[in-house]
C-alpha cells in the first residue's frame, strides 16, 4: 500500500473551546513550506467523533490514482500496519473513489458508489474527513461525497494520515 516515507508531522490535540479547528506541526520549517508525497503524518491522541482531518492538494497535471488512509499506527516502510480504518483510492481513468478498510491484515470489499467525482487533473481541492459515532463522513470541496462505517471501532487507536500518489499537498489541517 505506502513506502518511503519523508516526513513526520504531529496533528496537535484540540482544546475543548476550538473542537473543529485544526492545526499541523512540523518539527522542520521546510518541510512545512513543501509538503512531500508520499506523506505519513501522526494525528495527536488519535480519532474521535467531532474530529476531522483536512487535506488541501492539487491533483497532478496527469494523474493516475492517489490514496489517502488513516490508520491505527505507522506500519513500516515496506508495510502497512494490520489495521486501517478507512483507505480512499481516488482512480481517475475510470472516475472512481474507491474505500475500504482493513482489520487484522484482511482488507473487506470496497465501496464504489458516489453520486458525483469531484477530483479534475491540475486543479486544487479540499478533502475534510468528519469522524462520528459510527462513521466517517467524508466532503470534497464542501460538497459531501460518501459516508463510511467503521470497521475498526477503537477510534482513539486512528493515529496516522497516509497520503500517496498522483497528488501535491499544500495544506493539513
Amino acid at each position: 500500500m505506502f513506502c518511503f516515507i519523508s516526513q513526520k508531522w504531529v496533528f496537535p490535540q484540540k482544546s475543548a473551546t476550538d473542537e473543529n479547528k485544526a492545526s499541523v506541526r512540523s518539527a522542520d520549517r521546510d518541510a512545512e513550506r513543501k509538503l512531500s508525497v508520499p506523506f505519513r503524518g501522526h494525528i495527536t491522541g488519535g480519532m474521535r467523533p467531532g474530529k476531522k482531518v483536512v487535506v488541501v492538494g492539487v491533483v497532478d497535471p496527469r494523474p493516475d490514482r492517489f490514496y489517502v488512509a488513516l490508520t491505527c499506527g505507522c506500519g513500516t516502510s515496506r508495510e502497512p500496519p494490520p489495521d486501517v480504518a478507512l483507505e480512499l483510492c481516488v482512480r481517475f481513468r475510470d472516475r472512481q473513489v474507491l474505500r475500504r478498510a482493513c482489520e487484522s491484515g484482511s482488507w473487506g470489499d470496497a465501496d464504489r458508489s458516489i453520486p458525483f467525482f469531484p477530483f479534475i487533473r491540475d486543479q486544487p481541492f479540499k478533502l475534510e474527513i468528519h469522524c462520528e459515532q459510527s462513521r466517517f463522513r467524508v466532503f470534497v470541496d464542501g460538497q459531501q461525497l460518501f459516508d463510511f462505517s467503521h470497521r475498526v471501532t477503537s477510534l482513539s487507536d486512528i493515529d496516522t494520515l497516509w497520503v500517496k500518489g498522483s497528488v501535491a499537498i499544500t495544506k493539513l489541517a
